[in-house]
């Protein structure tokens, strides 16, 4: 007899339902952004909303609907299914400092993984009205057409973005971020996903974030990867999991690496 084969992955359709419910969690965030909302501190000294809570409920209920056996992790309510071969992972408002500012720099992330392979990537950006997605060789799309990192294999020419100074202070990595700022020809504080957004749709050239948890980034490497760029973390690694993340292009990349790491 046999053996029972496993249905193939369909990453487009993974990736269409993934936009689809970015975009329905978005409006849920939106129907509270510019409002007075209670904010509350978690135990990572983090802030978090009822509209964080109530966009990440509906991802999951409606993925839970859709795909019973796959996996679910999100910044909010935990984990359920661990162990399964296909994981969703979210951050329902990554920004969530802007958010509750009425700045309207945050985004909706929703990262698929695969056997562990991250295979699709959504940054949906609500507010603003843009929406980044991408699947394992289907490349990355901005607002449904495709894009691409920028061309710049020059520092004193890029735009270095990074989500908040400050962090670097003190840091071990404090020093290399000094040389990459000053080997760049202008930076600046947009961050948060709509950092790397910007890397991927070629309007900025590095973006650097000395923290990242795993569903701050569970999208970026792939988006970066479709759209021609890079996404590591700061020692070089291709991976979600790392603790950090970098994103620019490959002409850039291994520059970016080498002054973060302080080999000046």
């Amino acid at each position: 007899m046999n053996a029972t084969r496993p249905t193939p992955i369909d990453l487009a359709d993974l990736a269409r339902t993934a936009e689809e419910l970015a975009r329905a969690a978005g409006q849920v965030a939106l129907g509270y952004f510019g409002a007075r909302i209670e904010v509350e501190t978690k135990a990572d000294d983090t802030p978090v909303t009822i509209a964080d809570r109530e966009a990440e409920s509906l991802l999951r209920a409606e993925i839970r609907r859709r795909y019973p056996d796959h996996g679910i992790v999100g910044e909010e309510h935990g984990e359920v299914l661990p162990g399964a071969s296909v994981r969703w992972i979210l951050d329902p408002i990554d920004g969530t400092k802007s958010f509750v500012h009425g700045v309207p720099l945050w985004g909706v992330l929703v990262g698929i993984e695969v056997e562990d392979e991250p295979v699709v990537g959504v940054v949906h950006l609500p507010a603003l009205g843009e929406t980044v997605t991408a699947a394992k060789s289907l490349g990355c799309r901005w607002n449904g057409e495709p894009c691409s990192v920028s061309a710049e294999n020059r520092l004193d020419r890029s735009l270095v973005l990074t989500t908040d100074e400050s962090v670097f202070h003190g840091h071990a990595g404090e020093a290399g971020w000094r040389a990459l700022t000053a080997a760049a020809r202008i930076t600046r504080s947009w961050g948060d996903c709509y950092g790397h957004v910007l890397v991927a749709t070629g309007r900025a050239q590095v973006m650097v974030d000395p923290v990242l948890a795993s569903w701050d980034a569970a999208p970026l490497l792939t988006i970066l990867t479709e759209a021609g760029g890079c996404f590591t973390d700061v020692s070089g690694e291709p991976t979600i999991h790392g603790g950090s993340g970098v994103s620019s292009n490959p002409a850039l990349h291994p520059q970016v690496l080498k002054l973060l790491a302080g080999d000046l």
